[in-house]
């Protein structure tokens, strides 16, 4: 993954920056998605393999990454990856990071850590929120000093119900800071950055929305992990807190979405990560930026 990956794009006067921490074979596709048959992946293997799908491994693949906002007001971060020293048992690319190379391609796109203004976490899952904070003389201090935290109060309340690792390291020490601000779902930073409610794969999760000079776009999260479900958007993902929510909604985000013109930027699709849905049969197509 080199700095040329680093992909702009402008709405308006806003302009976007994806920031990526890394793109790898994850899973294979029948221990992400619950409902994934042999057949049905074959049917879309031609278009998948290789960027979506790996044809060595036969996994996902998928990229972890940040997107770097300038709006006409604020320097704005939606999502921080997984970070470094994490506790991620189980995820052997994700537990005790030390590849600091994140900050290095965030650099790249114009921002150093004092210069932003605003965190946006979709929701609260290790590789969302990973960077919100950095390990400095055994201490977990906010990697951002001069930021808001904007966080959705649902999803702060269920995880800290749930406490473990990302709570303790990423999201604790925020709010101790005294740089978290809780808010409702559907919070407005203002005219060219909202929230949406979207939950389903977590109780608070929210998509981004933006808009300037008629255009729009939005940063959908965790309510996809691959183009495929696109195409299958039944398909349960392993993770989805509440599965049958986790699919209305994302139905209904395809829906609303369809043939609109506004530009959807995914958290796990492969570079570019952005596009547009189409209508595709009786379901729906992901068609990545050119």
């Amino acid at each position: 993954m080199t700095m040329s990956e680093i992909t702009r794009i402008a709405i308006g006067e806003i302009e976007i920056r994806r920031v990526p921490e890394m793109v790898i074979p994850f899973r294979t596709p029948d221990e992400l998605f619950a409902d994934c048959t042999p057949e049905a992946l074959d049917a879309h293997r031609h278009w998948m393999q290789p960027s979506a799908l790996c044809p060595e491994t036969g996994k996902i693949i998928l990229a972890v990454q940040s997107y770097l906002v300038r709006t006409t007001r604020h320097t704005i971060l939606i999502d921080t990856c997984v970070g470094c020293d994490k506790s991620n048992e189980g995820i052997a690319p994700w537990h005790k990071r030390t590849d600091r190379s994140w900050l290095t391609r965030l650099a790249a796109a114009g921002a150093g850590p004092e210069d932003i203004d605003y965190v946006f976490c979709t929701h609260l899952h290790t590789d969302h929120c990973g960077w919100n904070t950095r390990l400095i003389d055994g201490r977990w201090v906010p990697t951002f000093p001069n930021a808001k935290y904007i966080l959705a109060k649902r999803e702060v309340d269920h995880v800290q119900a749930n406490p473990g690792p990302p709570f303790q390291q990423s999201v604790l020490p925020v709010i101790e800071a005294g740089q978290a601000v809780l808010v409702d779902t559907d919070y407005a930073l203002d005219d060219e950055v909202w929230l949406e409610p979207t939950p389903g794969h977590t109780p608070g999760h929210v998509a981004v929305g933006l808009a300037s000079n008629g255009d729009r776009a939005v940063m959908c999260g965790d309510l996809m992990h691959s183009p495929i479900q696109c195409n299958f958007p039944e398909w349960r993902f392993q993770t989805d807190a509440d599965k049958p929510l986790a699919i209305d909604t994302r139905r209904r985000f395809l829906q609303a979405n369809c043939d609109s013109g506004r530009l959807v930027m995914t958290a796990h699709f492969p570079a570019p990560s952005m596009g547009h849905v189409v209508a595709e049969a009786d379901a729906f197509r992901f068609r990545f930026l050119s």
